[in-house]
């Protein structure tokens, strides 16, 4: 078989808070059905989307999930980030919806739905470095973006920084700017 196609049907309480989100991204909206069950399809370039209302659904206790491919992970960042700008005048870096700023193994964006999609490259960089302050940060990275858990990656980014002195400059201010993005999702800078 070839050129096979698998389109992710997510699960969220409102189909028109969905659609509103994703068309601020640059989605188009393919395909909407109310009755008998509340359906959306949305679409932007090669990315396809649906979605599907279930009534009070709590997107707070969401464990919906995609992965997106693309070729170059920060060119998406941008434009969704564009969109976001446009509506909201800032990146929504906490709450519901919210994105988080790109990495080299790309970023998260969860909907209003509570589904977290994941925008990664499409072929692996090299793996990352062995030494403490990248584990740091990549662990960090994780708890952050999967689990919400920005106090306690804090605490273990702050410690990385502290202790691997040896780090490169490169590594340094890619934990640096991380750490800023977690004080900035605490309410801890603005």
């Amino acid at each position: 078989m070839a050129n096979e196609v698998t389109i992710p049907l997510l699960p969220c309480a409102s189909i028109d808070e969905v659609a509103e989100f994703y068309v601020m991204l640059g989605f188009t909206i393919t395909y909407r059905q109310y009755r008998p069950n509340s359906y959306l399809s949305v679409r932007r370039e090669e990315i396809n989307l649906h979605f599907f209302g279930i009534p009070g659904y709590e997107a707070e206790r969401s464990y919906s999930s995609c992965l997106i491919q693309v070729e170059d992970p920060r060119e998406l960042y941008e434009a969704f980030a564009h969109g976001m700008r446009a509506v909201y005048g800032r990146v929504l870096v906490s709450g519901l919806p919210r994105m988080t700023r790109p990495r080299r193994d790309g970023f998260l964006v969860v909907d209003p739905g509570g589904n977290w999609i994941r925008v990664v490259p499409a072929v692996r960089e090299q793996a990352p470095s062995s030494n403490g302050l990248t584990r740091a940060l990549h662990n960090a990275e994780m708890l952050a973006g999967s689990h919400a858990a920005e106090r306690q990656a804090l605490k273990i980014l702050e410690r990385a920084l502290v202790r691997e002195v040896h780090a490169s400059e490169e590594e340094r201010a890619t934990a640096l700017e991380f750490r800023d993005e977690l004080l900035e999702r605490l309410g801890l800078r603005s």
